[in-house]
């Protein structure tokens, strides 16, 4: 008994679900969540930096989060 019919094989599940988790825009969702604690963070420590170097700790902080994220999937 196949438990979710209306999908059929493993690939057709991956391919739906994939479409339903991108419709719900969860990767912007995620980004904002970072951001606007990356922000609260750089605001109550009163951090100053160039536009560049905010861009690019922004980058490497949403990397590492990530790297987090993938890494707690493998355990």
């Amino acid at each position: 008994m196949n438990p979710i019919p209306e999908f059929g094989s493993y690939d057709e599940i991956e391919k739906k679900m994939l479409q339903r988790v991108r419709a719900a825009k969860l990767d912007e969702k995620i980004l904002a969540i970072v951001q606007a604690k990356y922000e609260e963070e750089l605001a109550q420590r009163n951090v100053i930096l160039s536009r560049p170097d905010r861009k690019r700790l922004y980058q490497t902080v949403v990397k590492a989060v990530l790297d987090d994220v993938l890494g707690k999937l493998g355990e």
